[in-house]
């Protein structure tokens, strides 16, 4: 579980951390970037997109926003977020207990882990979503230039949103034939079983597999800031 990433696996931090997890192998996209991108935009989308880019936008109005109380607000919501991640006495209660069950089985174990994975998504989502929309509107109290640029994340973010969403919806999917392959490997070889592999060790492997899905979560936490933390460079 905490072995080194696929090298075949390119793309961000999450991707291959995903699939170092779920041990997917690395395939070359039925795609081109440029290819998917086109599936994902509508053609109203696109309209959007290029009015964004190419069209004047009036002078602004309002008097320009103290983006440094959203700095300090976006960085307090991240570090609040990620302590969230890491609060490992909420994942040791949401996890069932084996102990407890007659028969342990493995979807009602994961059951619980899947429900706070879900919350924590949905907060990172929240909280993120929140965080852009007041930027955005900051942004365009600046400057004509910086209201364009707030106008572009929001098409694109209207664009992006639906496919991100339903990827990272999918996610806990994976994440479950993981968790079950791990409880089968573990209970065909229980700890301290002669005949077990020595590599990996299943001792603890529901502590590992806990860690994993708080290392996901992180780097989805990061993934969520990028546009947070581009617009605030741009500020």
């Amino acid at each position: 579980m905490e072995t080194a990433l696929p090298r075949s696996v390119a793309g961000p931090a999450f991707v291959r951390l995903l699939a170092s997890v779920v041990q997917l192998e690395g395939a070359a996209p039925e795609a081109g970037l440029l290819e998917k991108l086109g599936q994902w935009v509508d053609w109203n989308r696109a309209v959007s997109l290029a009015r964004a880019l190419d069209g004047r936008v009036a002078p602004a109005s309002a008097p320009a926003a103290a983006l440094d109380g959203l700095r300090a607000e976006a960085a307090r919501v991240r570090a609040a977020l990620a302590a969230a991640i890491a609060d490992a006495r909420a994942w040791d209660e949401a996890a069932v207990d084996p102990a407890g069950l007659p028969e342990p089985d493995a979807a009602a174990e994961f059951a619980g882990l899947r429900r706070r994975y879900l919350r924590l998504q949905d907060a990172i989502a929240a909280a993120t979503g929140r965080l852009r929309g007041q930027l955005r509107e900051a942004l365009a109290a600046r400057s004509p230039e910086l209201a364009r640029l707030g106008e572009i994340d929001a098409v694109l973010e209207g664009v992006l949103s639906p496919r991100e969403h339903a990827l990272l919806g999918a996610v806990p999917a994976l994440l479950e034939r993981a968790f079950l392959r791990l409880h089968a490997q573990a209970h065909d070889h229980p700890a301290g079983d002669a005949d077990a592999p020595a590599s990996p060790p299943l001792g603890d492997w529901r502590a590992r597999f806990r860690r994993d899905l708080q290392a996901l979560l992180q780097a989805e936490l990061e993934v969520r800031f990028s546009p947070i933390d581009a617009l605030l460079a741009a500020a």
